[in-house]
Order: C-alpha cells, then sequence, then structure tokens
C-alpha cells in the first residue's frame, strides 16, 4: 500500500514539473513583447524566427541567427503595397512558416518592427506567434548580448501561405475621411514629430496635418532604455490626449510607417479594442484630388475672421434662419457705441474681470444681455487676442458655453462694403413678428465647471503632474507649489494680436520647458495675462489647462 501511495506521488509531483515546463519557459513574454533573456535562451530555438526590419544597419551588426526582413520591399509598388502573391513569396523568403514564433526587432525605439508586425498580422499570421523584442538591438547589446558581421545563411523556404486577410485593421481614405468629421466616436492618432504636426516640417506640398488629428508621436510610446511603455501607462497617455477604448481608432503618419507604433500600443499593448492603420496616410490625404484640407493649429475654429464673422453672424441668415452665433464685444460702452459689429452685445471686460473669482455672478447678466449658452460666443476686443477677449473667452468656457471663439481682425478690417460698423443699439427684446431681428434676452443655465479657472492650486488634479506657467512680463512674487516656467503671452502674439504661427509658437514653448504631458496652470498677477496663455495652449491642442486666479 506504502508503496502504492509513493508512486502515486511521484506521478503527481512528475506531472507538475511537467505542466510546470511551458510555463517556465514562456517567461520573459508578455503579451506580443518578449525581453532579450527569453531571446538569448531561444537564439537556437528551431520554431523560432528571428526577422531584423532594419536593412540598413543589418550589414553592420545583427543578432545571430537573425534574417534580414527588408520590408521596404513591402512599399515598392506604392501606397496600395505589394500583390497578395509577391508579399507571400517575400515573407517566405525570410523562412515565415504558420508553425513557427516569429520574433521581430530593429534598433529599438523605431517603427520598424512594429510595422512588420503589422504587415504580418494583417496578411494572416496568427497573432499569437508573432512577437517584438522589447527593446531591439539598442537593449540586447546594452545587455552585453553577442551580435555579429556574419550574414545568416538564407532560410529554408517558408511554408506560409496568405489566405484571409485582417482587413479589419486597415482603413483606407473614405472611411478614414468620415470619422475626421466625427470625434466623438473616433480619435485620428498622429505618430509623427511635432514639427512635422505644427508645419515646421513639410515634405508635402502642404504644411501641417489632417483636421483633428491628435499628436502622439511615436516615440512618447516609448522608454529610455527603448522598451515600451507598460499597459497602464500607455492607457494613461492616451486617456489623456482624449483617447478613448470605445472610440474606433485611426492611426496614421506621413507613409503609414510610424502609424505602427501607437497602432501595436494600442490594440497590442494597452488592448484597445477598435484599431485600425491608414497605410496611405497623409501621403493619401495631400494627393486627393479634392484639395482636402490640412491644419497647423489644432483648434483652427477658435479663430474668427472677418468673411466667417459676416456670413454666419449676418443680416441675411438672421432673418431666415437662427444662426445660433452670440457676438459678445468687451470694449468700454463709449468705444462700443463709436462703432461696433452689427448685432453684437456690449459686455464690457470689467465685468467678466470682477467676476474673475466668483463667476457664477455673470449668469445673471449674460442671459439679459441676449447671450445665449447653447450659440457659439464669438468675442470681440477690435485688437484680436487680448487680454480682456482671452478673459471673456475662459469665463464662459467656465460657465459652460457650448463653443467660445475669438475675433482676430482689427475693427477696421470689418469695416468694408457689405458690411460695415454701426452705431446703432443691438436691440434685446422680445421679437414682435418674423422679420424682426432683436435679440431676445434668455436665462442662461450657468452649468460652472470645476476646471478651467481655479482659486486654489489644490482644487484640481490632473492625469500627470501640475506645471505652473508664468504667464506676464514678471513672474508673480507668490510662489507656486511646483514646477514654474515663464513664458510671457505676448512672445506668442503677433503686433496685430494674431496668434504667431503654430510652429513657431511650438519652438517657443518646447524652448521654455513646458512639457506637453502635464496639467498646465496658467497664472499671472492679471488673469487676462493668464488667459491669453490658455487659449494659445488650447490652439495649440494641450489636453489639460486652467487659469489660476491669484
Amino acid at each position: 500500500m506504502m508503496k502504492i501511495l509513493r508512486h502515486c506521488i511521484l506521478l503527481a509531483v512528475a506531472g507538475c514539473l511537467l505542466l510546470a515546463q511551458p510555463l517556465m519557459a514562456e517567461e520573459g513574454i508578455e503579451g506580443n513583447l518578449v525581453n532579450v533573456k527569453w531571446l538569448e535562451k531561444n537564439l537556437k530555438n528551431p520554431d523560432v524566427l528571428i526577422l531584423d526590419a532594419s536593412p540598413q544597419s543589418y550589414a553592420a551588426q545583427h543578432i545571430p541567427g537573425a534574417v534580414s526582413a527588408n520590408i521596404y520591399q513591402l512599399f515598392s509598388y506604392g501606397v496600395g503595397g505589394a500583390p497578395i502573391p509577391e508579399t507571400e513569396q517575400l515573407f517566405q523568403s525570410w523562412g515565415v512558416s504558420s508553425g513557427k514564433r516569429i520574433v521581430m526587432y530593429d534598433p529599438g525605439g523605431t517603427m520598424l518592427a512594429t510595422r512588420l508586425f503589422f504587415d504580418l498580422y494583417y496578411h494572416g499570421f496568427p497573432a499569437k506567434n508573432l512577437f517584438i523584442l522589447d527593446g531591439g538591438l539598442f537593449k540586447w547589446q546594452k545587455e552585453g548580448l553577442p551580435v555579429t558581421k556574419d550574414p545568416t545563411p538564407a532560410p529554408k523556404n517558408g511554408t506560409f501561405k496568405i489566405e484571409k486577410l485582417n482587413e479589419d485593421v486597415e482603413v483606407e481614405l473614405p472611411e478614414f475621411l468620415t470619422g475626421s468629421g466625427d470625434t466623438a466616436k473616433h480619435a485620428l492618432v498622429e505618430a509623427l514629430e511635432p514639427g512635422w504636426h505644427f508645419g515646421e516640417i513639410h515634405p508635402f506640398n502642404k504644411a501641417g496635418h489632417i483636421p483633428n488629428g491628435i499628436l502622439a508621436p511615436s516615440a512618447d510610446f516609448y522608454n529610455p532604455d527603448r522598451t515600451f511603455k507598460s499597459p497602464e501607462e500607455i492607457r494613461t497617455m492616451l486617456a489623456y490626449l482624449g483617447i478613448r477604448p470605445e472610440q474606433q481608432i485611426y492611426t496614421y503618419c506621413g507613409g503609414g510607417v510610424a502609424a505602427s507604433v501607437p497602432f501595436f500600443a494600442a490594440k497590442f499593448i494597452a488592448n484597445y479594442p477598435r484599431v485600425k492603420l491608414f497605410p496611405a496616410s497623409e501621403m493619401g490625404w495631400v494627393s486627393d484630388e479634392r484639395d482636402l484640407p490640412y491644419w497647423t493649429f489644432d483648434a483652427p475654429f477658435l479663430m474668427r475672421e472677418t468673411s466667417w464673422l459676416q456670413f454666419w453672424g449676418g443680416r441675411m441668415l438672421r432673418m431666415y434662419v437662427a444662426p445660433h452665433i452670440s457676438i459678445v464685444d468687451v470694449r468700454p460702452a463709449a468705444a462700443f457705441q463709436q462703432g461696433h459689429v452689427p448685432f453684437a452685445l456690449n459686455i464690457p471686460a470689467d465685468v467678466f474681470k470682477s467676476n474673475a473669482a466668483n463667476p457664477g455672478k455673470l449668469v445673471e447678466i449674460l442671459g439679459p444681455a441676449g447671450v445665449r449658452a447653447s450659440d457659439e460666443a464669438v468675442v470681440i476686443s477690435g485688437a484680436g487676442l487680448t487680454k480682456d477677449s482671452a478673459l471673456a473667452f475662459v469665463m464662459l468656457e467656465k460657465l459652460g458655453q457650448k463653443k467660445v471663439s475669438v475675433f482676430m481682425d482689427s475693427l477696421d478690417k470689418v469695416a468694408q462694403p457689405g458690411y460695415s460698423l454701426t452705431k446703432d443699439a443691438t436691440v434685446v427684446g422680445p421679437q414682435k413678428g418674423p422679420q424682426d431681428l432683436s435679440i431676445p434676452p434668455t436665462t442662461y443655465p450657468g452649468n460652472v465647471r470645476k476646471d478651467v479657472l481655479i482659486v486654489d492650486p489644490k482644487s484640481t488634479r490632473g492625469v500627470y503632474p501640475k506645471v505652473f506657467i508664468a504667464s506676464g512680463k514678471d513672474v508673480p512674487a507668490k510662489a507656486q507649489d511646483g514646477v514654474v516656467v515663464h513664458v510671457p503671452y505676448t512672445d506668442l502674439l503677433n503686433a496685430d494680436g494674431t496668434p504667431k504661427a503654430a510652429k513657431d509658437i511650438w519652438n517657443i514653448l518646447a524652448k521654455a520647458g513646458v512639457p506637453r504631458y502635464a496639467e498646465l496652470v496658467c497664472f499671472s498677477d492679471d488673469p487676462g495675462e493668464a488667459a491669453a496663455n490658455y487659449f494659445i495652449l488650447k490652439l495649440m491642442g494641450y489636453p489639460d489647462i486652467k487659469v489660476l486666479v491669484i
């Protein structure tokens, strides 16, 4: 009996050891990433195929046994890529077989391995057997592991056949174009650098980026050692940028290579369920015969000019349809009476400034003055972005105005044939008939937001740490508990009150040390100066900005 029991125990122990073997073998694998220690142990594993995705550096040094996979051959047929037979033949020439685990790498922290991953996955290779070496060749060498110049002998032709494409991870221009106009349900994630995004680098015939593109440079998904950031860090970053799991996410770049980094990070690290790559990317966008628009600022619609206001806020549209435009002139009453834009409502800047610390009081003024919270409120100062117009912009956002913009033209420019200034008072009162253009008073709901304008820095907590931006000529004497950078708002404006070019603003902010991943709090002894920087940062697409009233 004892012998039988001993035998059973030994069998049980042996079974546990056997079960542990696969688990032990998987140590070093996390999702679709393998670390260098795992690859070191599996260098001579016949079931592992190592692909070097960096053809420019392969001859100089590569991991022993790695096969050179020139991904640029996949693009030699143009934007659409190589036909299926040629692609299949290329994969097979690298030794790709369905039963193997494919580990691919590049110098580390770039986009070549991720693009190769995408191409294999798109063409039907099982994701469970596709892996990227985390940290690439950089991490491999940093760990003191061997490299060689000796080319790996050509592998035996692989057996992988392209039978079914994963078409749900690739998007073409028509769908992408539709998504660009529906930001509630879609997110366009741009993997290029800020210089490209804001128009300093422009290899195409246009400078800037696709409208509503969200700047998420491929480098931002990597740690300093060129390994990928953790799933939690990537989810945090995406959430901060306003990219949500329930959205349809499209990643793009200039020609579809860098776009593979946010694609891989969002889908295979953060596990976002709906992610597609746009292979044609900006090259496909700018080559479209419709001459599709391009932006340099992230939110150019925050700026309005004469022709826009003439149409949307003018007499003709008001006679036949409700334009949903409230024109808010913040000049003193005396200046307003000397001439103003037709249908403008005069709410002097002092009204906004005196209520900066208690915006709820404005509710009692805005509604009777004719400002509707459901409108777009266009703020006019007569000189573009000023301290006065910027503070009004912030206060209206604080009160929950549906949309707010700033009129950038001078009033001299408004005074042109067909749209001259008027001295007639804007009538605010009940409309007496269909042709009556009086602006009816309303009840302003005053849905005061807790963010935007704050009086206590500790009252809010962003996804990332606070960075304070001193926005006046001098840094206020009152110290702030955190990092402080100095960016006078006047440095970001032209002489006529319009913001400088997006590329120049980006360079000024970067040189001053303004981080993109931070809770940015603008402050000054004059809240209008802080509000001006708030406006410009919002124009540039910074996600988390506030104004501190001190």
